[in-house]
């Protein structure tokens, strides 16, 4: 796995390694180093040493830098040209970029692999509105209805989260997913087309979303022609996942995600709040063969949601 060394001028980089913990949760070989105003190249030199050293192997770094032909580049730079073919340089820092780093990271090796994979995702999170919007109808509309073919779609990922499609989801959970289609399975959103919309424009790059009411998703896993569609669903509320493996979805582990509070419902940890009405729909889950995957991110460790409910004396 590459290790990371996020450096910028000022606090910059600080910022964007909290943004994207929340994100993608903590991450491990991943050092900060910040230029402050008051310091000089040796000072710089001594903070990339210093992080160099934190790492507890001999892997591949990789330098993401907040300015081309900045001081924490030039620095960087020395230390490429020292050691090129296990250190690599990516400029113009953001956060898509880091969260596409932390993910992609995990398959590769290479410090240099992993550069030449991130640039594109990083011009690539840069859009606008309205513009951006009207850039993906015409993509949407040139492109084929591809991908398609005879068979039964896959179900990748299955995930019960109150905010659906944002963040952790896009930048995390569906990479990990393997997914190329993301649907968000719920009468109350398909009707709605503002959040429609919304979820559309928040699907990562490369992966489509569509919403459909449960009634719909029940007739499309039956559809012998959807083959080719690896599919990461997307649920609001365990009585919508209820309904769906009741109305033949087959649905096999279910990733519990968050789950919002509002007033009556117990905090069962940091992300799930229920209430009796939804133990009780977790429970038909189980008793209809559906085991449980209790983590906010990827990296997080497994809860057991029983003895979470348990420990939490849900009333």
């Amino acid at each position: 796995m590459v290790n990371l060394i996020v450096a910028s001028h000022g606090d910059f980089a600080k910022g964007i390694i909290m943004s994207g913990s929340m994100i993608f949760g903590e991450q491990e070989n991943v050092e900060v180093v910040t230029f402050q105003p008051t310091e000089g190249p040796d000072d710089l030199d001594k903070h990339y040493q210093e992080a160099l050293a934190k790492f507890d192997n001999d892997d591949d770094t990789l330098f993401l830098v907040d300015l081309w032909g900045g001081s924490p580049f030039n620095r960087a730079s020395l230390i490429q040209q020292q050691n090129p073919d296990h250190v690599a340089i990516v400029a113009g820092l953001n956060l898509p970029m880091l969260i596409e780093s932390y993910g992609g990271r995990l398959g590769m090796s290479s410090a240099a692999d992993l550069a030449k994979y991130l640039v594109p995702v990083a011009k690539d999170g840069v859009k606008s509105v309205p513009e951006a919007e009207v850039a993906e109808d015409k993509k949407a509309e040139a492109a084929p209805a591809a991908g398609l073919k005879p068979g039964h779609m896959n179900i990748k990922l299955v995930r019960l989260d109150t905010r659906l499609l944002h963040g952790q989801v896009a930048t995390a959970w569906t990479p990990d997913s393997k997914a190329n289609r993301i649907i968000v399975v719920s009468d109350a959103v398909a009707g709605d087309e503002l959040r429609k919309n919304l979820i559309k424009q928040a699907a990562p790059n490369g992966v489509k979303a569509n919403i459909v009411p449960i009634s719909k998703m029940e007739e499309v896993v039956k559809d012998d022609r959807f083959g080719g569609v690896e599919a990461f669903l997307l649920f609001e509320t365990v009585q919508d996942v209820l309904r769906a493996v009741e109305g033949g979805v087959p649905i096999k582990t279910l990733n519990v995600g968050s789950m919002a509070h509002s007033e009556g419902k117990t905090m069962v940890n940091k992300v799930l709040s229920m209430d009796k009405a939804d133990v009780a729909a977790f429970e038909k889950l189980r008793d209809l063969g559906v085991d449980f995957d209790v983590r906010k991110v990827p990296s997080d460790s497994k809860a057991n949601l029983f003895d979470l409910i348990k420990k939490a004396n849900v009333q």
